[in-house]
């Protein structure tokens, strides 16, 4: 059986540098998406996504209708923001992802994972020392703190990176010290960090490489017994890093092809551009304000579950895309700091138990917040727990 596979990434994921990180928008997530089928069903699958083109043919920009068309605003309190203008393009888009026919593979890292990941590349998990979970604790403190200094030097000067990350680690210790019924198991993980540190120099070089998320795809393939298939991958420059970093990787018939000429390519883009809009926006509105050192809960605003049917169906159709169809461990691929994933998938899950708008208001609109919060905590304190217990991490950076 032969199948076809169309690899794209979000657009702001393709450059990392001082400019990209210390920018208002920046986004710290790295994510791409592969769709295919059997070769069976390519004219199919082809005919109904170019009628959905035509159908948005205002939308095209530059000959193409990419997932540049979609906009931040839309995704402002998730699909709770949608109009009546804007919310039929959504739909569209969904039903066609959601045919049971195409398959989806979608990864997200972490960018300062990377970084952290080349700081790190000497060290391994041992009895002694769980390197891992350092290196979770540095991610995670960058991304919800969002410390200036640190962020600037990984670019601006790479050589004081190490002493900023020490400055910073030591200021949370010292804030910290104000609640340490909540804090002590992160100071204490702080303070392990800090001795590692000592030993420690400032990455040689910053440029991103693509390997993990072809491990993860190629990992798929084996789990659903594939062996015939192709993968297109939208072409770059002359340097072509996305395609031969998927070679290097072991995958095969490789080729690069333009997205004006690949529908395959396009819808793929299309849903890492939804999922990048959705996640940027979930995440920015689950990181609390931390400037006074004062330790708050963060919860997302009420805005966010007042939905009408449509848009809650807007969630269950994105469900099903994510979370049941062609629902194979290695669909879905993170690095060591996946709570961004694992809120979104677990908003998903918690929108999608609602059999109506009705069931939602009846549990009190003004309470979901906290019934998200306490779902999405129980996720994550269960993904750290497999974390911390699991075997020592493959490293994609060496």
């Amino acid at each position: 059986m032969q199948y076809d596979f169309y690899y794209d990434e979000t657009e702001h994921s393709r450059r990392i540098n001082y400019e990209t990180i210390t920018a208002n928008n920046y986004c710290d997530n790295f994510i791409t998406v592969i769709v295919g089928w059997k070769a069976e069903d390519n004219d199919y699958i082809l005919d109904k996504y170019l009628a959905f083109e035509e159908k948005y043919d205002f939308r095209r920009k530059g000959g193409e209708l990419k997932s540049t068309t979609m906009k931040a605003k839309d995704f402002r309190l998730g699909f709770a923001s949608l109009n009546n203008h804007t919310i039929g393009f959504y739909e569209d888009i969904l039903s066609l992802l959601a045919d049971e026919k195409i398959i989806i593979y979608f990864s997200v890292f972490s960018k300062i994972e990377y970084i952290i990941n080349q700081l790190f590349i000497n060290y391994y998990n041992s009895m002694v020392v769980d390197v891992g979970s350092m290196k979770y604790s540095i991610i995670k403190a960058i991304n919800v703190y969002q410390p200036r200094n640190v962020i600037e030097a990984i670019y601006k000067e790479p050589q004081v990176f190490v002493k900023e990350l020490r400055l910073f680690l030591n200021e949370l210790i010292v804030q910290n010290q104000a609640n340490l019924t909540l804090k002590s198991r992160e100071n204490r993980a702080f303070k392990e960090i800090l001795i590692l540190l000592d030993e420690t120099e400032a990455p040689e070089t910053l440029d991103w490489t693509y390997f993990a998320p072809f491990d993860g795809f190629k990992k798929l393939l084996t789990e659903m017994s594939i062996v015939n298939y192709k993968l297109a991958i939208d072409r770059e420059g002359e340097d072509s890093h996305t395609s031969n970093s998927a070679r290097y990787m072991g995958l095969k018939n490789v080729t690069e092809e333009d997205s004006k000429d690949c529908v395959g390519i396009r819808m793929a883009d299309m849903l890492a551009g939804l999922i990048s809009h959705f996640m940027r926006s979930l995440g920015g509105s689950l990181i609390g304000n931390y400037k006074d050192g004062k330790i708050k809960k963060t919860l997302l605003d009420s805005g966010w579950f007042a939905v009408d049917q449509r848009q809650l169906d807007l969630y269950k159709k994105l469900y099903k895309i994510i979370c049941e169809n062609n629902n194979y461990w290695y669909k879905s691929f993170a690095g060591i700091y996946a709570d961004n994933l694992i809120s979104f998938v677990a908003l998903l899950q918690f929108m999608n138990h609602f059999s109506d708008t009705n069931e939602i208001r009846n549990g009190k609109l003004e309470m979901q917040p906290e019934y998200y919060n306490s779902f999405v905590c129980e996720r994550l304190e269960g993904h750290y727990n497999t974390f911390r217990n699991r075997v020592p991490l493959a490293e994609y950076y060496k």
